[in-house]
């Protein structure tokens, strides 16, 4: 088997990473199909999309509202969203968010589990725990319960959340983020030498993906 690494730099409040990550992963399907030999490694990276997110996060709508301009350009933003998202088979459901959630602790349980093993079922349950449940993944608790979700032992987890054990290394890693130049999410580093930004499209993802995987 041949290794492709792709780290994904995103922020589980990130609409546009949870996007990414279901394209990726048709990519991947498709990459499959392809080569067979492959195995991708895909490693979690933080960033943190609203770094100023107080620590007990605060009103999301009108946050947004704020931050884009009023009400109906927020409505505009979230239809169009929601339409990329019915293409890859995500229903976002934003009127069902009330907290703008600090992910610092979400990060440290992606963190944690990367230590262990794969994080993408935590990941993934996050995205949908935040866009289509509404539920605020800023809260240790809620965090926790989310984890045991992915087969992780609550009170473990919960013993965690309540340390500050890898929040440095957390921070680290959005720092060195931002070192490299990244300034929105998703990003994508394939096998360590490319750079793509943006949810771009299956095909897309998938051809960048083949050059990551051409002789150097």
């Amino acid at each position: 088997m041949s290794e492709l690494t792709i780290d994904v730099v995103s922020d589980v409040v990130c609409p546009w990473c949870f996007i990414g990550k279901r394209r990726l992963e048709a990519a991947l399907r498709e990459l499959k199909r392809e080569r067979p030999e492959v195995a991708p490694r895909i490693r979690w990276l933080p960033f943190f999309l609203n770094p100023d997110t107080p620590e007990e996060g605060e009103p999301y709508r009108p946050f947004l509202e704020k931050k884009f301009g009023g009400p109906e350009q927020l409505a505009q933003i979230w239809a169009q969203i929601a339409e990329a998202g019915r293409s890859a088979d995500i229903a976002f459901a934003f009127e069902r968010i009330e907290k703008r959630a600090n992910t610092l602790k979400a990060h440290r349980l992606i963190h944690r589990a990367q230590t262990r093993g794969d994080a993408d079922a935590l990941v993934e349950r996050l995205f949908a725990a935040q866009f289509l449940e509404g539920r605020d993944v800023g809260d240790a608790a809620e965090l926790v319960r989310l984890a045991a979700d992915c087969g992780e032992d609550e009170a473990a987890a919960l013993a965690y959340l309540r340390t500050e054990e890898d929040a440095d290394a957390v921070r680290a890693g959005f720092d060195r983020a931002q070192r490299m130049g990244v300034t929105g999410v998703p990003f994508y580093i394939l096998a360590g030498r490319y750079g793509v930004g943006g949810a771009q499209p299956p095909e897309l993802m998938l051809g960048a993906l083949r050059q990551a995987l051409a002789p150097v």
